[in-house]
């Protein structure tokens, strides 16, 4: 998915197709693949005794990988993706640096810290459409800046809301999440609150930047009302979940934001493509 978020940077900010099939667009979704295959292999190795308790058949905890190995493996993809970030361009690979960075500090540390882990994770979820505008040499604002930050915006209501459905094994792992600090009350608003952000912030390009989606901006009007429709139920919803049930209500809440996301996206590359 980082990899394919990589590609439509690119195809957003170019306004052409045929870029996807180009070196640096083959190089663009490696770098995202690789990095993120990086964080996901050590994301196991820092949660591996909670995976004990929880899905001990997992390689990790299972025995059938040791640490040593998934260290290994992890920085061959974090190898992988250095070197084809520094294939397409130094600016490139500073940001590829970063995101690994933060994919590991994450890991490491910042994902026991509620509200900035959940930061941190969002916003590994807009970086690679900037990188992927980067890879091309855009530096200017265009669309894809727009779409990274409603990404980031949701991307922060729906990890609040995780922390919901996640309450007990984030006090197995001493996870500070916002639910469990602050209540499930509390984190509920403060998801709600990042889902209506999200949505004014959809409408920005239509606000301020309608020079930018000439004749793409019929096209977007229609679609950005698909998720700003999803993300407003969830706004309302969210705060007035059932108590005693709500980890199983933010579960299911989770894949309607997953939802809004996607089509967000989708909104905002068929507007891409069609200025």
């Amino acid at each position: 998915m980082v990899g394919f978020a990589v590609l439509v940077g690119i195809a957003v900010a170019s306004h052409d197709p045929t870029r996807l099939v180009s070196r640096v667009a083959l190089l663009g979704f490696l770098t995202g693949f690789t990095i993120s295959s990086f964080s996901m292999i050590s994301n196991d190795i820092y949660d591996i005794e909670v995976d004990k308790l929880n899905q001990p058949d997992r390689p990790l905890p299972s025995g059938r990988v040791s640490k040593k190995q998934a260290w290994a493996v992890a920085f061959a993809f974090l190898a992988v993706g250095a070197c084809c970030s520094a294939l397409t361009g130094l600016v490139d690979f500073l940001i590829a640096s970063v995101f690994a960075l933060i994919a590991w500090v994450y890991n490491w540390r910042i994902k026991k810290y509620g509200v900035a882990g959940n930061c941190l994770v969002a916003l590994s979820i807009a970086i690679p459409y900037v990188y992927g505008t980067v890879s091309i040499g855009s530096y200017g604002i265009n669309l894809t800046y727009f779409l990274a930050l409603t990404s980031f915006l949701a991307g922060i209501g729906r990890e609040v809301l995780k922390g919901i459905s996640d309450v007990r094994g984030d006090a197995l792992r001493k996870i500070r999440s916002v639910a469990l600090a602050q209540g499930k009350k509390f984190a509920a608003r403060l998801s709600s609150f990042f889902f209506l952000v999200a949505v004014i912030s959809s409408l920005f390009p239509l606000l301020y930047a309608r020079a930018m989606l000439g004749q793409g901006i019929y096209l977007y009007s229609i679609l950005i009302a698909i998720p700003d429709a999803i993300f407003l139920y969830l706004s309302v919803k969210v705060p007035g979940m059932v108590r005693g049930d709500e980890e199983r209500q933010a579960l299911r809440f989770k894949g309607i934001a997953l939802v809004g996301m996607l089509t967000g996206l989708l909104a905002y590359l068929a507007a891409g493509l069609a200025i």
